[in-house]
């Protein structure tokens, strides 16, 4: 496999082999971004299509100024967020399904039935609080990228970054009560 720089160049000068490995190093983290932001639903996998063909189209101008990790993410959260915003206008909300797809990370070391649950409830949690939230809450605890980070995807204030995090936790036990 190429390294990733390698691979930037190479797509950058139109390399199709070089675009198509990008896709496959980081196609897990999109989708799992983009699903944690919209739950288990087809347009999911339409967002986070959507994420590569933005990239490919953006590719000759980037600078590599940040990873490219991060730059696909900033992609996925803003396209997300304009799903929900499409959604809201359509007055069509979220239904909730089982794939085999990537899913929230919830360390427990027993699996079995309670994780799954829990991993269900939380899912269901993190759709049932606004969409500021959600993103922080994905960046920074599903991504498990640093606030710094996070607030340079989301362009917003550190502070800011914090305080939705310390509010969207909130929100989330009080949902997850039982759970906890």
């Amino acid at each position: 496999m190429l390294q990733q720089n390698d691979c930037i160049l190479r797509a950058k000068s139109g390399d199709a082999q070089a675009f198509r490995s990008l896709v496959e190093q980081h196609q897990g983290q999109v989708r799992a971004t983009v699903r944690s932001m919209l739950g288990e639903v087809a347009e999911a996998d339409d967002v986070a299509q959507e994420v590569f063909i933005r990239l490919h189209q953006a590719l000759p101008g980037f600078r590599g100024d940040a990873k490219l990790s991060t730059y696909l993410s900033r992609i996925a959260i803003n396209l997300s967020l304009n799903e929900l915003k499409r959604r809201k206008r359509k007055g069509r909300w979220l239904t909730f399904t089982k794939t085999d797809g990537p899913e929230l990370q919830v360390e427990d070391k027993a699996a079995g039935p309670e994780q799954q649950d829990l991993k269900d409830a939380l899912q269901r949690a993190l759709q049932q609080i606004d969409p500021e939230f959600r993103a922080v809450v994905t960046l920074r605890l599903v991504e498990g990228y640093s606030v710094k980070e996070t607030a340079e995807i989301l362009d917003l204030p550190q502070g800011t970054v914090a305080s939705r995090l310390a509010r969207a936790q909130q929100k989330l036990r009080s949902i997850l009560g039982p759970w906890l």
